[in-house]
């Protein structure tokens, strides 16, 4: 019965899985990605990023590969050979800025000083740079904030790889090429590096995690606002976490209001595991204030403080439910309740992949299906996530679009990818 009562509930307040259709909302998503190909009023980005998939990478030749993520900083030299790709002398430290503010200069010295002993053995250098920079056209990358709890003061407007390439020219290195990328393009580019190009009519890039993305590829034409010409294509970041065409329920509003960027961000406050342990945590307190669960699970859960996902993904499952829970009947409303949020993050995510591939016209032919190169914590580890989102492709994309995707899963793809970037594109 309670299952039946979480469900109602979820409707009551707007956050029903059934409110996104993915074959049925793609065609607007699509519009609204036609909308920023053309610079014309849209809630999606569309970044041209200027590196291109296309190609082969040569083998045996080796590039310098840099990782600034949210919390770790990996650097490393990386050869495709015909055994596959090879990872050598990789090192990790934690982000500059993380804990204590750093300065950009102290940062670009750090990268300097992580690189250096590398730099005699490679030419080119892939910088996978997770924080909001805009692409030039030479491949540089200027910085928009740095945030995900980094600070670095002083970054704003400062261009990534020319001040890495100034400070190692400093220090006698030089010479150098260097090719910025964010992380979602370096997993669409890690996945490619690693499959065989025949077997598919085209490449997705899509995180599903901590935050939600996704890239492709697209004749350079058709990225109207560039005013360019030809069949030459380009890698376009869509910053899909920005999308603003999926409705919005009471949750998601409080969760808005909440947030430290209002306003911003609205797709991906749906759907990333950064967000869902919020918005089930506030949806059990207020289902408890209204009487829908026992009085001890309500005690339990009003002091409930920050989840995550992976906390979610075990009560989903039916384990640790006796942390909140007291009799059979709060089990169920706690269990149905998260399961649903999690199929209504695939179901936007569905919806996302629909997208692309309307946009692109890709995936017609079940021969040559379009690979989706997908990295994350919800892919790799959702337990509840990655089943709902396979089903819906085979039946949203698959049954109904009849378009044809291949959904691979990839793990630490940001270094080969940001090396396949390089060797490239330079």
């Amino acid at each position: 019965m309670s299952s039946q009562a979480a469900l109602k509930y979820l409707e009551k307040y707007g956050m029903s899985p059934a409110n996104v259709n993915p074959a049925q909302d793609a065609p607007a998503m699509a519009e609204d990605m036609e909308r920023g190909l053309l610079g014309q009023e849209s809630s999606l980005p569309m970044i041209p990023t200027y590196l291109s998939e296309e190609g082969e990478i040569p083998l045996g030749k080796p590039c310098v590969v840099i990782d600034a993520g949210g919390t770790n900083f990996r650097r490393a030299l990386v050869r495709f050979t015909e055994d596959g790709p090879q990872v050598e002398q990789m090192a990790k430290w934690k982000m500059p800025g993380l804990g204590t503010p750093a300065t950009w200069e102290d940062f670009i010295s750090f990268v300097a000083d992580a690189v250096e002993p590398l730099m005699g053995e490679a030419d080119s250098i892939g910088f996978c740079f997770s924080y909001s920079a805009n692409i030039t056209p030479d491949m540089d990358g200027q910085v928009n904030k740095i945030d995900k709890e980094v600070v670095i003061t002083g970054c704003e407007g400062k261009l990534v790889g020319r001040s890495l390439l100034d400070e190692l020219e400093r220090r006698g290195i030089h010479g150098k090429k260097i090719v910025i990328l964010n992380d979602t393009v370096a997993v669409l580019l890690g996945g490619r590096s690693g499959g065989a190009d025949s077997a598919f009519g085209g490449y997705i890039g899509q995180v599903s995690g901590t935050g939600t993305n996704t890239c492709c590829s697209l004749p350079v034409a058709r990225i109207g606002k560039l005013g360019l010409e030809g069949e030459k294509h380009m890698i376009v970041n869509l910053e899909s976490g920005m999308y603003t065409g999926i409705p919005a329920g009471e949750f998601d509003r409080i969760l808005d209001e909440q947030s430290n960027d209002p306003g911003s961000k609205a797709f991906e406050k749906r759907t990333a595991g950064v967000y869902l342990g919020e918005l089930c945590r506030d949806i059990l307190k207020a289902a408890a204030g209204e009487g829908l669960l026992s009085p001890v699970a309500a005690e339990r859960i009003s002091a409930l403080g920050w989840i995550d996902s992976a906390v979610i993904d075990a009560w989903a499952c039916g384990e640790k439910l006796e942390s909140v829970c007291r009799t059979e009947e709060d089990r169920a409303f706690v269990q149905t309740v998260c399961t649903a949020l999690f199929e209504r993050s695939a179901r936007c995510m569905c919806t996302n992949l629909a997208a692309i591939l309307l946009l692109t016209g890709e995936g017609t032919d079940p021969e040559k299906p379009v690979c989706i190169c997908a990295e994350g914590s919800l892919v790799q580890k959702g337990r509840v996530y990655r089943p709902c989102l396979e089903k819906l492709l085979k039946e949203e994309v698959e049954g109904k679009l009849g378009r044809h995707v291949h959904l691979q899963v990839s793990y630490e793809t940001t270094l080969l990818g940001s090396a396949a970037a390089a060797l490239l594109n330079t």
